[in-house]
């Protein structure tokens, strides 16, 4: 398993244009969603844990994620230290932000529709993650 980029974290928005490809950019650095059912990530059922795609910070084990329909990801636990959340009020919605603890980036919201043992859906980007399998 990969360790966080802690050391060299962009400073700059030039410098994350950079290490980033566009779809990351646009959803990590400036809160974008991609398209319902597009992600690379939305059926994936194989063991192992999802990285923020932006530093590598492991963010939720393969054991939370579920099929909640949705259209992302969806995690009823995610690795507590990794992620932070804040209010979201933009478009008009009323939502819980999810962001990785380590670099900032937007990664999702979560929600209080999931199943047990949590009660949290954890509807995350797939260009906002990684995916590391257990060897």
């Amino acid at each position: 398993m990969s360790e966080p980029q802690t050391d060299d974290l962009p400073k700059t928005d030039a410098e994350w244009r950079d290490r980033l490809d566009p779809e990351e950019y646009r959803i990590l650095r400036e809160s974008g969603t991609e398209a319902r059912f597009s992600g690379e990530h939305v059926d994936r059922d194989d063991d192992g844990v999802y990285t923020c795609a932006g530093c590598g910070t492991v963010l939720f084990e393969s054991e939370t994620k579920y099929h909640s329909g949705c259209g992302w990801p969806s995690f009823y636990a995610a690795e507590e230290e990794s992620v932070t959340t804040r209010e979201d009020t933009s478009h008009g919605m009323r939502r819980i932000e999810v962001r990785c603890a380590t670099c900032d980036g937007h990664l999702g919201h979560v929600f209080d529709d999931g199943p047990e043992p949590t009660g949290k859906r954890f509807c995350i980007n797939s260009a906002a993650l990684d995916f590391e399998g257990d060897e």
